[in-house]
């Protein structure tokens, strides 16, 4: 089977289309055929061995353990492996899968639920991660309730996109933070105000947030504690920085050092993807509340420019990956 694979740690160009055997499914497992996949920050951390310490998590210190990269999947299942309870082969599935980067692909029957009825597989593949760490950033972490006021730094990035829409299910008033091009796409996503990040600072203290969702990862603590109303909850996603040992990771970590001594809860947010959620998300799109954003979509073949073009910043939304087309 054709997949992207890499040997080495470094820029995009180190991934190459490879021919590779295809898995066998274990225990809890299902063998995927795999429709489309998504690009997410992830693999790019992934790809380059950046920051280190991803590295001392157990990704490889000299090179890549896992050869084949991609998580978020959409596809059909083509066999199980014992102990699987839920899924049958035929089944169309979307969810994580390390390695989706790739024809066939094994996954963790929890990892999985049914695709969405109204969405295309290559819809479904921009969901998994981005929308699940959304949802518990918003749900779990900034413990959101109907009628509080939202603040999402990054609205049209991929965490960003399906926060908005999300949060305005649930009853928020919400706020996208965005630059000038992507305005547009931020209130019609569901945002009730947007502000350009390029003409006005919104973390000066004009106006204050029952929640702040930041998934830009650039601003200081210190700013953004400025936007929260007096016992506001700042939620931090993910840790883009220059960093080359831990990058941005030290404004999660200082969050939480932080969080016990001010009148703020501030916390940061590790993310998980569970088919519970991954339900919940499905009834929620198949309700229309929700509706994945997708910048472009890309061949198997140049996952590497994919993923260059993630890193350059410029995507509204998700980036697909379209592994076999409608039909096949």
């Amino acid at each position: 089977m054709k997949a992207i694979v890499h040997d080495t740690y470094g820029p995009p160009e180190v991934l190459r289309l490879e021919e590779i055997e295809q898995p066998v499914p274990g225990s809890g497992e299902v063998l995927i055929r795999v429709h489309a996949a998504a690009v997410d920050p992830g693999v790019w951390h992934l790809t380059a061995g950046l920051p280190y310490l991803i590295r001392a998590m157990g990704f490889g210190l000299r090179a890549p353990k896992v050869r084949v990269r991609g998580l978020d999947v959409a596809g059909r299942v083509e066999a199980v492996g014992p102990n699987v309870t839920r899924l049958r082969p035929g089944d169309e599935v979307y969810g994580s899968c390390p390695g989706a980067f790739a024809e066939y692909a094994c996954a963790k029957e929890d990892t999985l639920a049914h695709k969405p009825r109204n969405l295309a597989y290559e819809q479904a593949a921009a969901v998994p991660l981005s929308a699940c760490t959304a949802l518990q950033a918003l749900r779990d972490s900034g413990r959101l309730r109907e009628g509080q006021t939202v603040l999402v730094i990054g609205a049209a990035g991929g965490v960003g996109s399906y926060a908005v829409q999300l949060a305005k299910a649930w009853g928020a008033h919400v706020t996208g933070v965005c630059s000038t091009d992507k305005a547009d796409l931020v209130r019609s996503i569901g945002a009730d105000e947007v502000i350009d990040y390029t003409r006005e600072d919104p973390t000066d203290g004009t106006s204050r947030y029952d929640l702040v969702l930041d998934t830009a990862g650039n601003r200081p603590l210190t700013r953004l504690r400025r936007a929260l109303t007096p016992r506001g909850t700042l939620v931090i996603v993910g840790g883009e920085g220059s960093g080359t040992w831990i990058g941005g990771t030290d404004r999660q970590l200082r969050a939480l050092l932080l969080s016990p001594f001010v009148g703020h809860r501030l916390r940061g947010l590790v993310s998980t993807q569970r088919h519970t959620d991954l339900r919940l998300l499905a009834e929620l799109i198949e309700a229309g509340s929700v509706t994945p954003v997708i910048d472009r979509t890309y061949p198997l073949a140049d996952v590497p420019e994919a993923v260059r073009h993630l890193k350059e910043g410029h995507a509204r939304g998700k980036i697909v990956v379209q592994v076999y087309g409608p039909g096949q």
